[in-house]
Protein backbone atom coordinates (compact mmCIF):
# COMPACT_ATOMS: atom_id res chain seq x y z
CA UNK A 1 0.00 0.00 0.00
CA UNK A 2 1.35 3.43 -0.98
CA UNK A 3 0.58 6.61 0.94
CA UNK A 4 0.78 10.29 0.05
CA UNK A 5 4.39 11.21 0.77
CA UNK A 6 5.38 14.22 2.83
CA UNK A 7 7.97 14.82 5.49
CA UNK A 8 10.00 17.28 7.52
CA UNK A 9 10.22 19.91 4.76
CA UNK A 10 6.46 20.22 4.37
CA UNK A 11 5.83 20.07 8.13
CA UNK A 12 8.44 22.72 8.89
CA UNK A 13 7.11 25.06 6.19
CA UNK A 14 3.45 24.78 7.21
CA UNK A 15 4.29 25.08 10.91
CA UNK A 16 6.31 28.26 10.33
CA UNK A 17 3.66 29.75 8.04
CA UNK A 18 0.77 29.13 10.41
CA UNK A 19 1.08 28.55 14.19
CA UNK A 20 -2.46 27.16 14.33
CA UNK A 21 -1.58 24.61 11.66
CA UNK A 22 1.57 23.79 13.65
CA UNK A 23 -0.63 22.90 16.63
CA UNK A 24 -2.92 20.77 14.46
CA UNK A 25 0.04 18.91 12.97
CA UNK A 26 1.58 18.26 16.39
CA UNK A 27 -1.73 16.95 17.72
CA UNK A 28 -2.47 14.68 14.74
CA UNK A 29 1.02 13.34 14.07
CA UNK A 30 1.77 11.58 10.80
CA UNK A 31 -1.27 11.09 8.56
CA UNK A 32 -1.32 8.20 6.10
CA UNK A 33 -3.65 8.59 3.14
CA UNK A 34 -3.60 5.92 0.48
CA UNK A 35 -2.82 6.93 -3.10
CA UNK A 36 -3.67 5.04 -6.29
CA UNK A 37 -0.87 5.25 -8.83
CA UNK A 38 -2.89 3.35 -11.46
CA UNK A 39 -4.44 6.34 -13.24
CA UNK A 40 -7.16 4.37 -15.03
CA UNK A 41 -8.31 2.57 -11.89
CA UNK A 42 -8.25 5.88 -10.04
CA UNK A 43 -10.62 7.52 -12.53
CA UNK A 44 -13.02 4.58 -12.44
CA UNK A 45 -12.87 4.57 -8.65
CA UNK A 46 -13.67 8.29 -8.67
CA UNK A 47 -16.92 7.64 -10.53
CA UNK A 48 -17.82 4.64 -8.36
CA UNK A 49 -17.23 6.60 -5.14
CA UNK A 50 -19.33 9.66 -5.92
CA UNK A 51 -22.11 10.34 -3.38
CA UNK A 52 -21.78 7.02 -1.54
CA UNK A 53 -19.91 5.85 1.56
CA UNK A 54 -16.36 4.56 1.39
CA UNK A 55 -17.55 1.11 2.48
CA UNK A 56 -20.18 0.93 -0.28
CA UNK A 57 -17.69 2.21 -2.85
CA UNK A 58 -15.14 -0.44 -1.90
CA UNK A 59 -17.77 -3.17 -2.19
CA UNK A 60 -18.93 -2.00 -5.62
CA UNK A 61 -15.38 -1.52 -6.92
CA UNK A 62 -14.54 -5.03 -5.72
CA UNK A 63 -17.51 -6.47 -7.64
CA UNK A 64 -16.48 -4.54 -10.74
CA UNK A 65 -12.95 -5.92 -10.46
CA UNK A 66 -14.32 -9.45 -10.22
CA UNK A 67 -16.57 -8.88 -13.22
CA UNK A 68 -13.87 -7.63 -15.58
CA UNK A 69 -10.99 -9.66 -14.05
CA UNK A 70 -8.52 -7.04 -15.26
CA UNK A 71 -9.38 -3.35 -14.99
CA UNK A 72 -8.78 -2.04 -18.52
CA UNK A 73 -10.89 0.01 -20.95
CA UNK A 74 -11.27 -3.00 -23.25
CA UNK A 75 -12.40 -5.26 -20.43
CA UNK A 76 -15.04 -2.79 -19.26
CA UNK A 77 -16.32 -2.03 -22.77
CA UNK A 78 -16.70 -5.77 -23.39
CA UNK A 79 -19.34 -5.95 -20.64
CA UNK A 80 -22.95 -4.88 -21.12
CA UNK A 81 -24.43 -1.93 -19.25
CA UNK A 82 -26.65 -4.35 -17.31
CA UNK A 83 -23.68 -6.48 -16.23
CA UNK A 84 -21.85 -3.43 -14.91
CA UNK A 85 -24.98 -2.02 -13.30
CA UNK A 86 -25.43 -5.30 -11.42
CA UNK A 87 -22.26 -4.45 -9.49
CA UNK A 88 -24.30 -1.78 -7.73
CA UNK A 89 -23.93 1.18 -10.09
CA UNK A 90 -26.58 3.45 -11.55
CA UNK A 91 -26.98 3.56 -15.33
CA UNK A 92 -25.67 7.13 -15.21
CA UNK A 93 -22.44 5.99 -13.57
CA UNK A 94 -22.17 3.11 -16.03
CA UNK A 95 -22.37 5.70 -18.80
CA UNK A 96 -19.68 7.82 -17.17
CA UNK A 97 -17.36 4.82 -16.78
CA UNK A 98 -17.83 3.67 -20.36
CA UNK A 99 -17.35 7.25 -21.54
CA UNK A 100 -13.93 7.35 -19.87
CA UNK A 101 -13.04 4.03 -21.49
CA UNK A 102 -14.10 5.26 -24.91
CA UNK A 103 -12.16 8.52 -24.49
CA UNK A 104 -9.01 6.52 -23.74
CA UNK A 105 -9.60 4.09 -26.61
CA UNK A 106 -10.14 6.93 -29.10
CA UNK A 107 -7.06 8.81 -27.94
CA UNK A 108 -9.12 11.75 -26.71
CA UNK A 109 -7.64 11.11 -23.26
CA UNK A 110 -4.01 10.00 -22.96
CA UNK A 111 -3.41 9.10 -19.34
CA UNK A 112 0.34 8.89 -19.82
CA UNK A 113 0.55 12.56 -20.78
CA UNK A 114 -1.16 13.78 -17.62
CA UNK A 115 1.99 13.42 -15.52
CA UNK A 116 3.71 16.05 -17.68
CA UNK A 117 0.88 18.60 -17.55
CA UNK A 118 0.38 21.43 -15.06
CA UNK A 119 -2.31 21.09 -12.39
CA UNK A 120 -4.53 23.49 -14.31
CA UNK A 121 -4.13 21.58 -17.58
CA UNK A 122 -4.87 18.24 -15.92
CA UNK A 123 -8.09 19.69 -14.52
CA UNK A 124 -9.01 21.14 -17.92
CA UNK A 125 -8.49 17.72 -19.55
CA UNK A 126 -10.42 15.74 -16.97
CA UNK A 127 -13.47 17.98 -16.63
CA UNK A 128 -14.20 17.35 -20.32
CA UNK A 129 -15.20 13.83 -19.27
CA UNK A 130 -18.80 13.34 -18.21
CA UNK A 131 -18.92 12.63 -14.49
CA UNK A 132 -15.64 14.34 -13.62
CA UNK A 133 -15.88 17.81 -12.10
CA UNK A 134 -13.23 20.13 -10.71
CA UNK A 135 -13.31 18.57 -7.23
CA UNK A 136 -12.86 15.05 -8.63
CA UNK A 137 -9.98 16.27 -10.79
CA UNK A 138 -8.35 17.90 -7.76
CA UNK A 139 -8.60 14.67 -5.75
CA UNK A 140 -7.05 12.84 -8.71
CA UNK A 141 -4.18 15.34 -8.64
CA UNK A 142 -3.50 14.63 -4.98
CA UNK A 143 -4.12 10.90 -4.72
CA UNK A 144 -2.97 9.67 -8.12
CA UNK A 145 -0.54 12.23 -9.50
CA UNK A 146 0.80 13.10 -6.04
CA UNK A 147 0.75 16.83 -6.75
CA UNK A 148 1.99 18.81 -3.73
CA UNK A 149 -0.07 21.99 -3.80
CA UNK A 150 -3.80 21.24 -4.00
CA UNK A 151 -6.21 22.84 -1.54
CA UNK A 152 -9.75 22.46 -2.84
CA UNK A 153 -12.33 25.16 -2.20
CA UNK A 154 -14.90 22.75 -3.62
CA UNK A 155 -14.24 20.28 -0.80
CA UNK A 156 -16.75 20.96 1.98
CA UNK A 157 -14.66 19.15 4.57
CA UNK A 158 -11.56 21.18 3.69
CA UNK A 159 -13.57 24.38 4.11
CA UNK A 160 -14.89 23.08 7.43
CA UNK A 161 -11.31 22.37 8.50
CA UNK A 162 -10.14 25.87 7.60
CA UNK A 163 -13.06 27.44 9.45
CA UNK A 164 -12.50 25.25 12.52
CA UNK A 165 -8.76 25.94 12.57
CA UNK A 166 -9.16 29.69 12.28
CA UNK A 167 -12.37 30.14 14.29
CA UNK A 168 -14.53 31.24 11.34
CA UNK A 169 -18.29 30.81 11.01
CA UNK A 170 -18.18 31.00 7.21
CA UNK A 171 -15.61 31.49 4.48
CA UNK A 172 -15.88 33.04 1.03
CA UNK A 173 -13.87 31.92 -1.96
CA UNK A 174 -11.82 35.12 -1.69
CA UNK A 175 -11.05 34.46 1.98
CA UNK A 176 -10.23 30.83 1.22
CA UNK A 177 -7.68 31.98 -1.34
CA UNK A 178 -5.76 33.75 1.44
CA UNK A 179 -5.32 30.43 3.24
CA UNK A 180 -4.54 28.56 0.02
CA UNK A 181 -1.66 30.99 -0.58
CA UNK A 182 -0.60 30.68 3.07
CA UNK A 183 -0.20 26.90 2.76
CA UNK A 184 1.34 26.98 -0.72
CA UNK A 185 3.47 25.26 -2.02
CA UNK A 186 2.38 22.42 0.27
CA UNK A 187 -1.39 22.70 0.04
CA UNK A 188 -1.85 18.95 -0.37
CA UNK A 189 -0.15 18.22 2.96
CA UNK A 190 -2.23 20.97 4.56
CA UNK A 191 -5.31 19.27 3.09
CA UNK A 192 -4.49 16.04 4.95
CA UNK A 193 -4.48 17.91 8.25
CA UNK A 194 -7.57 19.96 7.46
CA UNK A 195 -9.53 16.80 6.63
CA UNK A 196 -8.34 15.27 9.89
CA UNK A 197 -9.14 18.40 11.88
CA UNK A 198 -12.65 18.69 10.43
CA UNK A 199 -13.46 15.15 11.59
CA UNK A 200 -11.97 15.52 15.07
CA UNK A 201 -14.40 15.38 17.98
Amino acid sequence: MTFFEYGDTEIAYLSAACPKMAEAIKRAGKINRKIDADLFEALISTIVSQLISTKAANTIFGRLNELVEKMTPDAILAKSDDEIRACGLSYRKVGYIKGICEAIKSGELDLSELTALSDEDVIAKLVKLNGIGVWSAEMFLIFSLHRPDILSYGDLVIRKGVMKLHGLERISKKEFEVYRKLYSPYGSTASLYLWHLANEN
